[in-house]
Parts: structure tokens; C-alpha cells; sequence
């Protein structure tokens, strides 16, 4: 079984979405694959792609401790995250999709978010959300 988490960083809801994936993993002795999307990396964006890197190799380095086959994975194709993890799920052939949400205002929750919203109504897999 393969299994993709979508990973931003920095957010309240990262640690959540990781123990779920850990949770999956051992229990369907599945493949993580962390992705984190940018859309782009310019000079501006740098610093970003640096920090995004240094916590997915914390990320990996944390699953592989707990016997978790895991692989990491810095997406910047143009494209809008929501479609990048799509995409990615796609061409790997995921099983499973698992995505943060974090807590928005009443009209937010209704709306999850743009890019939560396009993983969930487009993804070919189930999609796990957790908040």
C-alpha cells in the first residue's frame, strides 16, 4: 500500500496528519510518501524551500526510526498545491490521500479550504482529512 501525506510545515495540524500517517502505515505496512508543494521557488521563496527541507529530512529520518518506509518529496511544478498532490497521487499510484484542516471560521469550515477541496472532490483514492 502506498500512502501520501500532503505536508505544509509549520502548521498546528502537521503533527496530527503524521500520526495518523504513522498510525496507517504500521497497520497497512504501507509506503509514506511526504510531499510538500510550492509553487513556485524564487529568491523570495528560498529561506521557505530550505526550512520545508530540513523538516521533511526530520520527517523521514523520524519514520524510518519507527521501521516506516518513508519518502520525501519537494513539488514545484506551476501548479496550485491541491493539484500537485493530485497529480503526484496520480503518477505513483497512492492508495490513500492525508491532508490537514485546520480550524477556520464558520463559512471556512463549510469550505475546508481551496486547496483540501480539490484533494478531496478530484483525488482518484480515498482521502483522509484530520484536524
Amino acid at each position: 500500500m502506498k500512502i501520501l501525506v500532503a505536508y505544509v510545515g509549520g502548521l498546528d495540524v502537521d503533527k496530527a496528519v503524521l500520526d495518523v500517517a504513522k498510525q496507517h502505515a504500521k497497520a497497512f505496512n504501507a509506503t509514506l510518501y511526504v510531499a510538500s508543494s510550492m509553487e513556485r521557488v524564487s529568491e523570495r521563496e528560498q529561506r521557505s524551500l530550505e526550512k520545508v527541507e530540513k523538516s521533511l529530512a526530520y520527517v523521514k529520518e523520524t519514520m524510518e526510526a519507527e521501521g516506516i518506509s518513508c519518502e520525501t518529496h519537494i513539488l514545484v511544478r506551476g501548479l496550485t498545491p491541491g493539484e500537485d498532490i493530485v497529480e503526484f497521487a496520480n503518477d505513483h499510484k497512492v492508495d490513500e490521500i492525508i491532508i490537514g484542516i485546520e480550524k477556520k471560521s464558520k463559512v471556512g469550515k463549510l469550505l475546508f479550504g481551496s486547496n483540501a477541496q480539490y484533494i478531496i472532490l478530484e483525488s482518484n483514492c480515498p482521502v483522509v482529512s484530520v484536524k
